[in-house]
C-alpha cells in the first residue's frame, strides 16, 4: 500500500480528431494557399519534408484551410471540439482504472489554443457525471509546456489534499489557429508542424492506487524570452510566434537547467533511463538528443509521436510518456517540454514504484 502522500499515475489516454492530414497533402495545399513567387516556394516548401512529420490529426477537413473564418466561428469550433475530445480522453482514462466520474476530486484543465467561459471543465460537467463539489482548475497560457506543467499542478493538488484522485485534462486544436492571412514565415512553418490531440491523466494519492510514482516536478523561465514563442492575438484569430532560436537555446541554456532539477533527486542525467521529451520539431529534438547524450536517433518515443501526429502543443508530452510507460522501462522517466516564458517544464517518474 502507498503512503497517503504519494502521488502516484494511475491512468492515461490520448484522444486525436477524426480528420487525418498527411504531410505530402497539407504541402501541397500551402502551394495554393501562400501567395509567393515559385523561387521562395521552392525555398520554404522543403520545410514539410524535412519536419520529421508523416501524418498529423486534424479537427476540421483539409479544405478548412485556407477559408476566411473569424475569431467567432473559430473559438465556437475550439468549444465544441475541444469537449468532444475531452470527454472521450476522459473516459478512456477512467475506465482503464476502472473508476466511475464520481470518483474525481478534481479537475486540472489546460488549453492554450481557444477560450472558453464557462472554462472546459464546467462545460465537460454536462457530458461527464463528475461531482458537483469537484474542484476546478482551468489553467491557459502554459503552450507546448502545458502537458508537463499540468502534470505538476495536478500532483500538487492532490499532494496538499492525501486521499484525492484529480484528473488532468489537456486539449489543444493548433488546427484552427490557422490563418491564411498571415504570410509570414512563422506561419507556413506552424501548418508543417501542428496538429491537434487531448490527453487524460488520473493523479492519485488514495492508498492502494498504483500506477508510476511521480515523485518531482518543477519548471524554469529564462529572463527577456518573451519573444520566443507564444501567440499574438489578431482580428481573425490567434497568431503564431516562436523563433528559429529555439535548437540553439535548448544547446545553450538547457544543461545547467536540466542539471539543477535532477539535483534536487541526487540525479544526473546519466541516471535517466528514457527521457519524455516533448518533440516541438526535429531540430528541437536533437538538441534534446545531444542534452541527454542520445545518438541521433535516439529519443525515439519522441520521434515515433512526432512521426504520427505531429506536434500537438501541450498534450504531445503525455502522447510520448504514454508510448514509453507502455514499454515498462528499466528506471526513471523525465518528462520535459519547453514553452512560452520561454520556459522548461519537468516531472520525474518511476515506473516501477507502483
Amino acid at each position: 500500500m502507498s503512503p497517503p502522500h504519494e502521488v502516484r499515475l494511475t491512468g492515461l489516454s490520448t484522444a486525436v480528431p477524426p480528420y487525418p492530414l498527411d504531410q505530402g497533402d497539407v504541402r501541397e495545399r500551402a502551394r495554393l494557399i501562400f501567395r509567393r513567387n515559385d523561387s521562395e516556394m521552392a525555398r520554404l516548401l522543403p520545410v514539410y519534408d524535412n519536419a520529421g512529420i508523416e501524418r498529423r490529426y486534424s479537427c476540421v477537413p483539409l479544405d478548412w484551410y485556407g477559408q476566411e473564418v473569424g475569431w467567432k466561428a473559430r473559438n465556437a469550433l475550439y468549444e465544441q471540439h475541444a469537449l468532444e475530445l475531452l470527454t472521450r480522453a476522459a473516459s478512456e482514462c477512467l475506465e482503464n482504472a476502472g473508476l466511475s466520474a464520481g470518483a474525481i476530486d478534481a479537475v486540472v484543465t489546460v488549453s492554450t489554443t481557444g477560450i472558453a467561459t464557462p472554462a472546459l471543465d464546467a462545460r465537460l460537467m454536462e457530458w461527464l457525471p463528475l461531482r458537483n463539489d469537484i474542484e476546478r482548475l482551468p489553467v491557459f497560457g502554459l503552450g507546448c509546456c502545458g502537458g508537463v506543467l499540468g502534470l505538476g499542478r495536478a500532483a500538487a493538488m492532490a499532494r496538499a489534499r492525501p486521499g484525492q484522485r484529480v484528473l488532468l485534462l489537456v486539449v489543444e486544436l493548433c488546427a484552427l489557429t490557422f490563418r491564411p492571412g498571415d504570410e509570414s514565415k512563422s506561419n507556413m512553418v506552424a501548418t508543417a508542424l501542428f496538429g491537434d490531440g487531448a490527453a487524460a491523466a488520473l493523479l492519485s494519492t488514495v492508498p492502494g492506487d498504483a500506477g508510476p510514482l511521480i515523485a518531482d516536478w518543477g519548471e524554469h523561465t529564462w529572463p527577456d524570452t518573451l519573444d520566443v514563442m507564444g501567440w499574438h492575438v489578431e482580428d481573425d484569430g490567434l497568431g503564431v510566434l516562436f523563433s528559429r532560436d529555439i535548437p540553439s537555446l535548448v544547446r545553450r541554456d538547457f544543461g545547467p537547467v536540466l542539471d539543477a532539477f535532477l539535483a534536487r533527486q541526487s540525479l544526473s542525467r546519466g541516471d535517466i533511463a528514457v527521457p519524455a521529451c516533448h518533440p516541438g520539431g526535429a531540430k528541437v529534438v536533437s538538441a534534446l538528443e545531444e542534452a541527454f547524450a542520445r545518438p541521433p536517433g535516439g529519443l525515439t518515443a519522441a520521434r515515433r509521436v512526432l512521426r504520427d501526429y505531429g506536434n500537438m502543443s501541450a498534450p504531445t508530452v503525455l502522447f510520448v510518456l504514454r508510448d514509453i510507460l507502455e514499454q515498462h522501462p528499466d528506471g526513471p522517466v523525465l518528462a520535459t517540454a519547453f514553452g512560452p516564458g520561454f520556459s522548461a517544464g519537468f516531472a520525474l517518474l518511476y515506473p516501477d514504484a507502483g
